[in-house]
């Protein structure tokens, strides 16, 4: 059938409609990539089949609420592919015809990568293999979520990808934990056309994906991906089965292009002028007109819409509560009771302040990759359980030694909703997690990093776990609040921060050696802590302004005890926050009538010149560590109170 044939539409069989219907779905596809003249326009025909059927029949949404938190979801991994995605949300009523004529252009709804500001948009997905990662935890959170009673109705989580998705390490990396876990309502389809844009998968990957998704207890199908009731059929199979599933479908890539099927130059460039009008001669499209769409295609698109908005209207009315207010619990929780005579790393005034503000507000979720006991998460794990296919209740995640899935699953749980995820590791292996902390700080979730082992004084471990740019890397990240609290008390009130900044992604950044507890007024810590900044020794007329963070502000107050001057110090729990405040106030904690001006933190020194201009004094670490017990590692670096103060000193009489 064609579009010549389109008044007598209603007299087609179902099948002719849904070819048709596809037909339009391509012609769409390319005509919008044409326009935009940049995109993706291959790899979309080749999952239109899949994506079509899943959208028509089986996914569950309320096009009139995108966000209703009981939707069916779904992660488009192969992000490039989004112009597919955007003419599914056009044919659902969500995006408008103008917005495919904008694919592509600033301020647009339709960008070159899936956006959560897009309504019907579940996930920032363009880094290949995330969106398993953030599917996976989005299956994880139903399910968590479905055993404490929060939800109102089961929901799947639906993740396409493309080869290249696959061959990312994180994706396996996730899939190993869905399968382990067992998560039933996950279901993925992988588009397995075979070329990629440098040319065919067999120039670098030979991996029978069959028998590895089996190996990693996954329910395994492998269909002709073009073939609608194979599509049917095996969604079916995927919905009803006791592991998540993985329908491997065989596809051409660029399916009915007019020269450029299984080509890699349909790829990633827009179609030709005259391979357009030869594609829509091969579809039964009208050669003459772009963004062909009848109202008989659309109508027949939403035609199982009334039985959708009456499951959407049964499920509302069930009892169920997706959400609780962490901002009101907030203020029931104390203080941990710190012995102020003892000295305790930051690490375990995290645990401590975990336990704390866990057992208040139920919805905190997440574990460690692999380092419990470091991360100081062990009694988190062993009050609420791991977190299994036989415990779908525990809040402790235990990833494994998994530093990059666990960053893309806590990204997961977030953008579900209802839940707080957390997830801990060594602040040198951020470097694993970072391209998920950047997605997080992206799309503004809500997630805490907490990184431990934070500087040099790791010790015996050597330069491989010694961090030293770490620090300053992560501060580089837009929307990204950097937390390095300077003891127990100010570890406690980080926290807090965390958790009432809801619209940022955190990280805290703690110590292995221990600290003394501060003997400061807790209403100053606090206060300071939520200002990004605050003054722990005044000065009205300072001589020397001393900027510092973490547990280097315990040396900058011992060092001040060694200089005669006037000395003022500056204690930066979170740069991002202070940057928020008001001049008055920023202006009151730089104090720019002070000349003399340090900085101090057991890091790279790059970036403090913001605080003392360029010819203040930067004092730390601009060379990887070394392999000995910390305090003679700092010694090698002349980091230490006498060779610190030697330097000030110094500084002072030039």
């Amino acid at each position: 059938m064609n579009y010549k044939k389109i008044d007598t539409f209603s007299n087609w069989t179902k099948d002719e409609k849904d070819q048709f219907t596809v037909s339009v779905i391509k012609g769409l596809i390319i005509d919008g990539v044409r326009k935009a003249n940049s995109g993706h326009p291959g790899g979309p025909m080749s999952l239109a089949d899949f994506s079509y059927i899943l959208y028509s029949e089986y996914l569950i949404f309320d096009k009139d609420n995108p966000d209703w938190h009981s939707r069916d979801r779904l992660v488009l991994s192969v992000g490039h592919t989004c112009m597919l995605l955007y003419v599914l949300l056009y044919l659902s009523d969500i995006l408008d015809m103008d917005d495919l004529k904008e694919f592509r252009q600033l301020h647009s709804r339709t960008p070159g990568h899936p956006e959560i500001e897009t309504p019907g948009v579940d996930a920032n997905t363009g880094p290949l293999g995330q969106g398993v990662g953030m599917a996976t935890g989005m299956a994880l959170a139903e399910r968590m979520l479905s055993a404490s009673a929060q939800k109102d109705r089961k929901n799947y989580t639906y993740v396409l990808v493309g080869d290249g998705d696959l061959q990312e390490p994180i994706a396996l990396g996730a899939a190993t934990l869905a399968g382990h876990w067992k998560l039933s309502q996950l279901v993925m389809f992988y588009d397995k056309n075979d070329i990629q844009i440098a040319g065919k998968t067999s120039r670098c990957d030979s991996t029978n994906y069959t028998e590895l998704f089996k190996a990693m207890n996954w329910d395994v199908q492998e269909i002709d991906g073009h073939d609608h009731q194979a599509i049917r059929k095996a969604i079916e199979n995927a919905q009803v089965s006791p592991l998540p599933s993985i329908i491997i479908g065989n596809t051409t890539i660029a399916k009915g292009s007019a020269t450029l099927e299984n080509t890699s130059q349909s790829h990633g460039a827009p179609f030709s002028p005259d391979e357009i009008i030869g594609t829509k001669q091969n579809l039964g499209l009208p050669e003459d007109e772009s963004f062909y769409c009848p109202i008989e295609v659309k109508k027949y698109f939403q035609r199982n819409s009334k039985s959708i908005q009456q499951l959407i209207s049964n499920s509302k009315n069930k009892k169920g509560n997706n959400t609780f207010d962490i901002s009101s619990e907030l203020k029931n929780i104390d203080l941990v009771d710190f012995d102020p005579n003892e000295v305790i790393a930051t690490r375990k005034a995290f645990g401590m302040s975990l336990d704390k503000f866990s057992s208040h507000i139920p919805t905190i979720v997440g574990g460690s990759a692999d380092l419990d006991g470091s991360n100081c998460t062990t009694n988190f794990a062993n009050t609420h359980g791991d977190f299994s296919s036989t415990n779908l209740k525990g809040r402790n995640i235990p990833f494994g030694v998994r530093e990059f899935p666990m960053g893309s699953i806590m990204n997961g749980i977030s953008l579900y909703g209802g839940l707080f995820p957390f997830g801990g590791t060594f602040l040198v292996f951020s470097d694993y997690v970072r391209s998920a902390i950047r997605l997080s700080a992206i799309q503004k979730l809500h997630v805490m990093y907490e990184f431990t082992h934070d500087s040099i004084f790791v010790g015996e471990d050597g330069p491989t776990h010694q961090p030293v740019e770490h620090i300053m890397s992560l501060r580089l990240i837009p929307n990204l609040l950097v937390f390095r609290p300077a003891d127990a008390i100010e570890t406690h009130f980080c926290f807090e921060a965390i958790m009432e900044n809801d619209k940022n992604p955190s990280t805290i950044l703690l110590t292995r050696q221990k600290l003394p507890v501060s003997v400061l007024d807790k209403n100053t810590i606090r206060d300071g802590v939520k200002k990004g900044a605050y003054t722990v020794l005044e000065s009205d007329n300072p001589d020397l302004v001393i900027f510092t963070t973490g547990s280097e502000s315990h040396l900058a107050l011992s060092i001040a005890k060694e200089i005669k001057n006037d000395v003022k110090i500056v204690n930066i729990p979170c740069w991002e926050l202070f940057e928020q405040q008001s001049e008055a106030y920023k202006n009151s904690i730089l104090t720019s009538s002070c000349k003399k001006r340090v900085s101090l933190e057991a890091g790279t020194t790059l970036g403090w010149e913001k605080f003392v201009g360029q010819h203040g004094l930067k004092i730390g670490i601009d060379d990887f560590g070394l392999s000995a017990p910390g305090v003679d590692v700092a010694k090698q670096f002349d980091f230490t109170k006498e060779k610190i103060t030697a330097k000030i000193k110094k500084y002072l009489n030039d």
